[in-house]
């Protein structure tokens, strides 16, 4: 083959060169345009050639070099526009003042504290609605529809006849104990089954009471409560954990106290006193000069709604315990008005960006 024919051969080859990306645009340089490449090979072979036939070939050769060059120049323009539209750009419609990073709600990291503790210990997290009916929020836990035990819950609610309270009415749970009832009564479904095992939850969630709101009520609070439920559990059990819960939560020289008390569901029923611990039970302003600091109720779980619930109560017992997150954590971060927690007021929150 002729030089001539090798360089129009060449020419054709250079005017369908393509790159999709930047290695391919590098193996065309290095074969067409390198010191060794081909076109650098036809000028070596050029210089041997007649003067008769450097006059023929001179400019055809020189076309050759340009139209490789600007081709070469052209792929690269291309690959690059194409890495470019690739790139993710930033949200234009964003505010051009700078975002500052956010925190775990102090809520949130109260919340999360308790689960994780009671975890160490088995409990698994269980949840239910919030828009609840009558019959899973009271029925089923031993309130019945004339029991001045509802007085002590101002609920709202959301559908409802006029009169005695019906298990079909719907409102705002006052407590998530009705989570328990919806475990329980899975539980007694596999006991029907012929399956074994316990209960050992926790229910976490917001809840709803109609009450002025005030530095220290509100309209809506969260709790999260515990049932464990197998055979042969004691009160001496429900001691033992809430024990654990204190000495993890708030100090290893923490000390509790459960002092009798009421409540439709449990029997026998106590409220929890922690000792307070920033007059180390000496008595201070805090703790109204007692020494101890109520954060939650507890008790065994009456036989009662057990059976409601389709539970054996001569086979099975059982415990439970309910803490409001907003209480432990006034206790844990010195919060004295409970609005704040809801206010979302970003001067409140930013105090606990380390926590």
């Amino acid at each position: 083959m002729t030089l001539n024919e090798r360089i129009a051969e060449l020419t054709a080859k250079v005017e369908e060169m393509k790159a999709a990306n930047q290695e391919e645009l590098e193996a065309l340089r290095i074969k067409y345009l390198s010191k060794k490449g081909e076109i650098s090979e036809l000028f070596n072979e050029f210089r041997a050639v007649s003067k008769e036939e450097k006059a023929a070939l001179g400019q055809p050769l020189n076309r050759l070099r340009q139209m490789a060059e600007q081709r070469m120049t052209e792929l690269k323009e291309a690959v690059a526009a194409v890495a470019e539209s690739a790139v993710v750009r930033d949200d234009l419609t964003r505010t051009p003042d700078p975002m500052a990073l956010g925190a775990r709600h102090p809520l949130s990291l109260v919340r999360e504290q308790i689960i994780d503790i009671f975890s160490r210990i088995g409990f698994t997290v269980a949840d239910g609605p919030e828009v609840e009916d009558d019959k899973h929020v009271f029925g089923m836990l031993n309130f019945a529809p004339e029991h001045p035990a509802r007085d002590m819950q101002d609920t709202f609610f959301v559908e409802k006849e006029d009169g005695v309270q019906k298990p079909t009415d719907i409102l705002l749970r006052t407590h998530t104990s009705s989570v328990q009832t919806r475990v329980m009564t899975e539980f007694a479904k596999r006991l029907r089954n012929g399956e074994d095992g316990a209960i050992r939850v926790l229910c976490p969630g917001r809840v709803y009471r109609n009450e002025a709101i005030s530095a220290r009520a509100h309209c809506f609070f969260h709790q999260v409560e515990g049932l464990y439920i197998d055979k042969n559990v004691s009160f001496a059990d429900l001691r033992q954990a809430l024990l654990y819960f204190a000495k993890e939560m708030f100090g290893e020289g923490t000390d509790i106290r459960l002092r009798p008390s009421y409540f439709p569901f449990t029997e026998p029923s106590a409220e929890m006193d922690i000792s307070c611990d920033i007059c180390g039970g000496k008595g201070c302003a805090f703790c109204k000069g007692t020494g101890w600091v109520e954060i939650l109720g507890c008790g065994m779980v009456d036989p009662n709604v057990l059976e409601a619930c389709g539970i054996d109560s001569k086979v099975y017992s059982g415990y439970a315990f309910g803490m409001g997150v907003e209480r432990i954590a006034n206790l844990k971060y010195r919060v004295k008005d409970l609005r704040l927690f809801s206010e979302n007021d970003v001067r409140f929150l930013r105090q606990f960006e380390s926590c």
